[in-house]
């Protein structure tokens, strides 16, 4: 909720850029924000070319350029592309510019950012005999 604050002013579940996925009635509870797809859909189908990607990797959306069609909430498949309800244009998470205010506003740490490591089942991996591993994703004999 801390993002919906810095977004609306206001701290409001329902505008969060972060979801909270329940499962097994509710005994799980998974943080869900963006996963800024390397092939990232939204990017392609926005007609605006209101969404792009910055040298950082962080997928945004500028919301000057947004019609707000709505296309990029559509294809998302992991639906974390909002409509902002009074603007009526898209909205993600940034994670705000690096420094998520999740992470930092959250009582019990139970978020964290994290880096993602190349596995040997990433496309870029699957040829690359010099791709380093995560320590579980190796063969062993």
């Amino acid at each position: 909720m801390a993002c919906s604050f810095d977004l609306f002013g206001g701290y409001n579940p329902r505008l969060a850029r972060l979801s909270i996925l329940n499962k097994n009635e509710k005994l799980y509870h998974l943080p869900v924000v963006c996963n800024q797809c390397e092939q990232a859909y939204c990017l392609t189908v926005c007609p605006a070319k209101a969404i792009f990607r910055k040298e950082d990797g962080i997928v945004h959306i500028d919301q000057d350029r947004c019609i707000g069609c709505g296309l990029c909430a559509r294809y998302c498949p992991i639906d974390m592309i909002l409509m902002d309800p009074e603007n009526k244009k898209a909205y993600k998470c940034e994670m705000c510019q690096g420094q998520p205010l999740c992470v930092e506003a959250c009582p019990t740490g139970a978020l964290e950012l994290v880096t993602p490591v190349k596995t040997s089942s990433s496309p870029e991996n699957r040829s690359n005999p010099e791709a380093k591993f995560a320590p579980d994703d190796r063969e062993t004999n």
